[in-house]
């Protein structure tokens, strides 16, 4: 007997919301200080690049996800434009990045709510809280995350005012050296901060969720990148105000560092809580993404056919979301933020650049944004790919070539 199929019913502002969470969680409590490793003053140029290279991104997902209102995103969006490869490829980098970036939000929730040693089990109990929490249905995802970011602005509201507050740091980010780590540490932060905003894929995997699909999820992607947009802005320019590169780059909870510095030691708390909030929401959005990728890759038979199964009753891809975060768990053992973030990038680039040869493809009605933008976001997934830290690029080179192969063998079985 046929598993029942997904059931529409997000609106508007449920995948706003979803998408929020997923972007502000994603990066503005963990990606800051690692790109300032790379690029030191130059972070805020590398937030405009990743910017950039991430609207036409948003763009060219908006454009295909109104013509292909289905489960998957990109995957199903390359399959359809380009052919079962290309998806593929899009597909097994989505779920390759995300997953890891599920471990990254997991490991930021316990960076900030957790007592000093017991970070690692705390993340695993989150992932597996949110995990069970996704199982009961695509509306109860939405209405925590709804909450979840409603506890994100007010502390990021808290930092933004005590840092505007707070004296100039020493060697501020218009210092003497602004550059001094050169082109490459600032396309590294632009592929470590483009991890921040790639939270908009959330809003298209849910394409058979969304009432209206073709006039909704364009438009909430775009709302909600421009949202996040806002946020990183004028957090990034505060905190590296306030703490200049040098202390932002060895900050292990930056906007704590920076509400500290300010002498607003009372707001502390408020802020730890925002951090574990936008942390849990991103993981929240992406356990539900990836589950999503996963069951439609399934379906179609390039991944294990059981991840395709659908809850009867609550209408979930139920076996998906359980494998991804029993993943996810065992990353959470083992990793480490930054590996995570880096590992993450290179999937998730992958995906885009995918997404925007579909995009480019696309003619006459289904067309919606000028091509430039698709050439923008194709080179700068290419460029930002190739410049990412080490190890990123050869460990998420070989388990790319790993999924690769493995559809090569399951297609040989078949003939």
């Amino acid at each position: 007997m046929s598993s029942p199929g997904l059931s529409r019913r997000l609106g508007l502002g449920d995948a706003v919301v979803i998408g929020l969470g997923a972007m502000i969680g994603a990066g503005v409590f963990s990606a800051f200080a690692p790109a300032a490793q790379a690029a030191g003053s130059g972070l805020l140029v590398g937030l405009a690049l990743a910017a950039v290279i991430a609207f036409g991104n948003a763009t060219s997902t908006a454009q295909l996800a109104a013509v292909h209102p289905t489960s998957g995103g990109v995957y199903a969006y390359g399959r359809a434009e380009l052919g079962p490869w290309w998806g593929f490829l899009a597909g097994w980098g989505f779920v390759i990045g995300k997953t890891a970036s599920c471990a990254a939000m997991a490991l930021t929730f316990a960076a900030y709510a957790a007592p000093a040693g017991w970070e690692r089990p705390i993340a695993a109990s989150a992932a597996l809280a949110l995990g069970a929490v996704n199982l009961f249905g695509i509306t109860r995802t939405a209405q925590v995350a709804r909450v979840l970011v409603t506890i994100v602005l007010i502390a990021l509201t808290v930092v933004v005012v005590a840092g505007s507050a707070a004296p100039t740091a020493p060697t501020p980010f218009w210092g003497d050296a602004p550059f001094a780590s050169g082109p490459l540490g600032v396309l590294q932060a632009a592929g470590l901060l483009f991890f921040a905003f790639a939270g908009y894929a959330r809003i298209a995997t849910l394409g058979e969720e969304v009432r209206d699909p073709a006039r909704t999820i364009p438009r909430a992607i775009v709302l909600a990148f421009g949202g996040a947009l806002v946020v990183y802005a004028v957090v990034g320019v505060v905190t590296l105000r306030v703490l200049g590169p040098d202390v932002l780059a060895a900050a292990s909870a930056p906007l704590v560092a920076t509400v500290e510095a300010a002498g607003w030691d009372a707001a502390t708390p408020i802020v730890r809580i925002g951090a574990a909030a936008a942390s849990l929401g991103a993981l929240l959005a992406l356990i539900a993404g990836v589950g999503r990728t996963a069951f439609a890759m399934a379906r179609e038979e390039d991944l294990p056919r059981f991840l395709a199964t659908v809850d009867a009753r609550w209408r979930v891809p139920r076996n998906a979301e359980i494998a991804v975060v029993v993943i996810v768990v065992a990353i959470v053992a083992f990793g480490d933020i930054r590996g995570a973030i880096g590992f993450s990038s290179f999937g998730v680039l992958l995906y885009y650049a995918v997404a925007n040869l579909a995009a480019f493809r696309q003619r006459g009605a289904a067309r919606r944004y000028p091509r430039v933008l698709q050439i923008v976001g194709g080179i700068g997934c290419v460029v930002l790919v190739v410049t990412l830290p080490w190890p990123s690029v050869p460990v998420g080179f070989g388990v790319l070539v790993l999924g690769l192969g493995y559809r090569m063998l399951r297609l040989r079985r078949r003939a």
